[in-house]
This record gives C-alpha cells, sequence and structure tokens, in this order.
C-alpha cells in the first residue's frame, strides 16, 4: 500500500483533535478562569532509503535519502496568559492578576482554580459554586494572621461578634502653655472599657502651679480610681525632664469589673503656643457585630463591626507551580497537580512571585476568537488537503488495478 495514504490518514486525526480543541475553546469563551489549549505536531519517524555518505578525494558527500511517514499529536498545551477582568462589584468576587491559583479542598483532596467567583454556605464558610471550601490563612482573636499554623477553610459568619477588650493603655500627647499663669488649666477626656464591655469616662486636669511644673488629677465619673491618680509634670526646654511619665491606674470599685491600664504622658510639651493636650490612642474595644467586609489585593478579609473595630478575618492562601502547564484539569474549573507540574508552593498573595487580588471582579476567559477562527480555517483546510491525498493514493491504486484486464 501506499505510504502517502497512511500519512493522510494520520494527518486527519491530528486536525481531528485540533478542531475539538479548538470547539472546546471556543465553548469556553465565557468561562470565567478558563486557559485556552493549544495542539502541537511533530512528524513521524522517517524511512531511510540511503544514508549520507563522507566526501572523499575524488567525490564530495551526499546527504541521507529519507522519506517521511507522517505526522503526530506532539502536545495539548495549556496557555495560561493573563485573561482580562470584569467589574463586578460583588464582595465575594476576586481575580488574580499574575501568576497564582485560589486553593480549594475537598475532603482530603485539594485543588486549584483561577475562577474567584465564591460564595458563603448556610454556616458562613467561603465555597466554591460547587461546594468546595476556599482554602487560606485564619486569624486570632486579635485579627493577627497566624500563617505557621498552616491554611484551612475560611468563614465569614454573618452576625460574628467580636467580645469586649479591657483597656491596659493610653496615651495622652499635644502642648502645654507655658504662657498661661498658675491654677490654670487644660482637661483632657476619654473613655476606657472594662473586662465586661463597659464604658468608663476618665478625666486628667492638667494644672499648671509653677513655671515649667504641671500637676495632674485622674477622676472617674463611674468609680473610684486608685493608683497614681495625682502628680507632677516637670519641663526643661519645653521637654519632660523626667522619667516618670507612665502612670498606672486601677479601677476598685465593687460596680465594676477591675480595669488596670497605664497612661503615658512621655510625647507631650510645653512650648509658648495655645494648650493643644488632647488623647491621642486608647486600646480596647467594646464588644461588635460584623456588619460588613472586604478583600485586599493581598487576600486580606477585613471585617467591619459594629464598635468601629477593623479587624481581619483570615487571609486567603494562593498556589504557584514551577510548571502551571504541568497541571491537570479536573471539570468544574479545577486543576490537580501532576507528576510534572511540581509541588504547590503556597503563600500570600503579593509575595513569592504569586500575583495580587482584585477584589469585585473577575479573570475571564483568554480564548481570542478570532484567533480560534484562523486556527479553525487552518484545521478546517490541512483535513481537506489529507483527504485529497487519500483520494490521490486511492486513484494511483485503482490504476495499478487496472494494469491486469
Amino acid at each position: 500500500m501506499l505510504r502517502a495514504m497512511y500519512s493522510g490518514i494520520g494527518g486527519m486525526n491530528n486536525f481531528q483533535t485540533k478542531l475539538d480543541v479548538i470547539g472546546n475553546n471556543i465553548s469556553n469563551v465565557n468561562t470565567f478562569g478558563y486557559k485556552k489549549g493549544r495542539t502541537t505536531f511533530q512528524d513521524l519517524v522517517s524511512q531511510q532509503l540511503s544514508g549520507a555518505s563522507t566526501p572523499t578525494a575524488n567525490r564530495g558527500g551526499t546527504n541521507p535519502t529519507q522519506i517521511g511517514l507522517g505526522s503526530t499529536m506532539a502536545s495539548i498545551d495549556t496557555i495560561h496568559t493573563q485573561g482580562a477582568l470584569q467589574m463586578t462589584g460583588r464582595a465575594l468576587d476576586m481575580a488574580i492578576t499574575g501568576d497564582g491559583f485560589f486553593i480549594v479542598n475537598e475532603g482530603n483532596q485539594s485543588y486549584f482554580s483561577r475562577a474567584g467567583n465564591f460564595y458563603l454556605d448556610q454556616q458562613g464558610n467561603l465555597v466554591t459554586s460547587n461546594g468546595l471550601f476556599v482554602q487560606g490563612y485564619g486569624a486570632d482573636a486579635n485579627g493577627n494572621i497566624n500563617e505557621a499554623a498552616g491554611i484551612g477553610n475560611l468563614s465569614i459568619a454573618a452576625g460574628m461578634n467580636i467580645p469586649p477588650q479591657a483597656t491596659t493603655e493610653a496615651v495622652i500627647n499635644g502642648n502645654l502653655n507655658s504662657a498661661l499663669g498658675n491654677n490654670e488649666s487644660r482637661l483632657v477626656q476619654f473613655n476606657v472599657v472594662d473586662e465586661i464591655g463597659r464604658s468608663h469616662l476618665i478625666q486628667v486636669n492638667f494644672t499648671k502651679t509653677a513655671d515649667n511644673e504641671w500637676e495632674y488629677a485622674i477622676t472617674s465619673d463611674s468609680a473610684n480610681v486608685a493608683g497614681g491618680t495625682t502628680g507632677t509634670l516637670e519641663f526643661t526646654g519645653g521637654n519632660l525632664t523626667d522619667d516618670n511619665t507612665l502612670v498606672t491606674l486601677e479601677f476598685g470599685d465593687a460596680n465594676i469589673n477591675d480595669v488596670t491600664f497605664n497612661i503615658d504622658f512621655s510625647q507631650m510639651t510645653q512650648y509658648e503656643r495655645n494648650s493643644s493636650a488632647e488623647i491621642y490612642s486608647v486600646n480596647g474595644n467594646l464588644d461588635g457585630t460584623l456588619e460588613g467586609y472586604n478583600i485586599s489585593q493581598t487576600g486580606e478579609i477585613i471585617g467591619v463591626f459594629s464598635n468601629g473595630e477593623v479587624r481581619l478575618l483570615g487571609q486567603l492562601a494562593l498556589a504557584t507551580f514551577n510548571n502551571p502547564s504541568g497541571l491537570s484539569k479536573s471539570g468544574g474549573n479545577l486543576y490537580q497537580a501532576s507528576n510534572n507540574s511540581g509541588m504547590a508552593q503556597i503563600g500570600l498573595a503579593g509575595a513569592g512571585g504569586r500575583g495580587t487580588l482584585t477584589g469585585g471582579s473577575l479573570e475571564m476567559s483568554n480564548v481570542d476568537l478570532s484567533e480560534e477562527f484562523v486556527e479553525m480555517i487552518v484545521a478546517q483546510r490541512g483535513f481537506q488537503a489529507n483527504t485529497r491525498m487519500i483520494t490521490t493514493s486511492d486513484e494511483i491504486l485503482q490504476e495499478l488495478v487496472n494494469l491486469k484486464r
């Protein structure tokens, strides 16, 4: 039989595969996070009719004489180029710009995806449209991310509460006017929180008693205050002259839970300008309920609570691979690690070569319809050309059969 006929059959099979890949690309033109496929070919082994010869003194060398035996499929590649971002405005939609994959989990099996259309289940877990748990780093009670604990399920539970935290430190800064006369004063007021979440007004009254000398008196409207409730601040050249600028106070009243906290005066000054002494910072907070959340470019899930507190609820993790094209497609916009993809390198977005996240957006498919239609024409014409080769080979065989009449 003619070699050309079998070459034509192989070529038809190859272009049929190419058309299958193109059809899959076109069908996923609007699939979020989809990465297009590409088919490549290679030639088969060539039949050698004669080998190459080396030159001699009387005759030059000759090249080998070979006849190719057709082509075969070399690879079906996944092209991981960046897709365009589509703004959705939805808080749980996220798009990756750059390298990386979201990590989702089903039991003990981890999958990877570029599709960031996430949802919440009835327990507040962050999940995919198929119910797989989105993975990330959890936060402790103080809103600190703990990477050492590894990744796990992320949760944004409606009505989430944070407990009250008792005040432990307050800082007063600003200026006390050196031009004021003796017995003139400056009043500073602020609230502290006890361990069961009740707020108490603290008043600090600074009274000038002499040049470069101020006396402070600390009172509260809700309890007796023990500790360094009175004292003296001395200034030289406008700055405090001693280290006695940290005062420890204690509530000891039966009507409130015990509170012990420090007031720091070390940042205060005494210059000849208007008094501006004021509370600079107070820690502690009342209890609060989650009222809203947003997600940052590094995947931080930031919760906003009714008490004004803003805390981290968790942080999404991303995975990168040495060879992302080696990942196996598992359906449902998911990939699995394979023997040639390398191990997942897991970490935070924006670090270690991982891309950043854009909230309220989704990554579109990277399929280019114009390119796919051109490739479709190429595949169609290639398929037709190979059918012509089979037809021509058949006609030659027919002529050979007709030699015997």
